[in-house]
């Protein structure tokens, strides 16, 4: 009798493992990682935000490196934010706090194009609402924050 108790039992364990790997595979990891359904406008939005990338930026002396050093966006008008290299150094745009987009990914242009070089831009559009510091990582005392805000129309 103990045989057959001790059967069923491993029977039961290996019949509930696989039904738990089954959920996790199938239902919660694809739940898990569904990117979320936002409006077409917070995806693509109709107007962008500029910055630029000035020239000398690579020098610690230089005061002034990402023009506008804080720039404002909203939430499904521009916030899509392109920056522009106008130094004659190539230049990255990191995340101060490593922060991934649920949508685009890493905020690093590192990570997406590689540094910015010279005449070339860099764009990412954020799809929440907050605040983003950024450097550049050749250079770290080039610092800037993009705030994105809800949209109240």
């Amino acid at each position: 009798m103990n045989n057959h108790t001790a059967g069923i039992s491993v029977v039961a364990f290996i019949i509930a493992v696989t039904a738990s790997m089954a959920y996790y595979q199938f239902v919660y990891t694809k739940e898990a990682n569904a990117k979320p359904q936002l409006p077409k406008e917070i995806l693509n939005p109709p107007d962008t935000a500029k910055v630029s990338i000035i020239e000398g930026s690579s020098q610690p002396s230089q005061q002034k490196n990402f023009q506008p050093k804080e720039i404002r966006g909203t939430l499904g008008v521009n916030n899509k934010i392109i920056w522009t290299n106008t130094d004659t150094t190539a230049h990255s745009v990191t995340s101060d706090t490593q922060f991934k987009d649920q949508i685009n990914g890493p905020f690093n242009s590192i990570d997406s194009i590689g540094l910015v070089l010279p005449k070339k831009t860099y764009e990412f559009t954020f799809t929440k609402d907050g605040e983003y510091p950024y450097h550049c990582e050749p250079h770290p005392w080039m610092t800037g924050k993009v705030i994105i805000v809800k949209s109240f129309v």
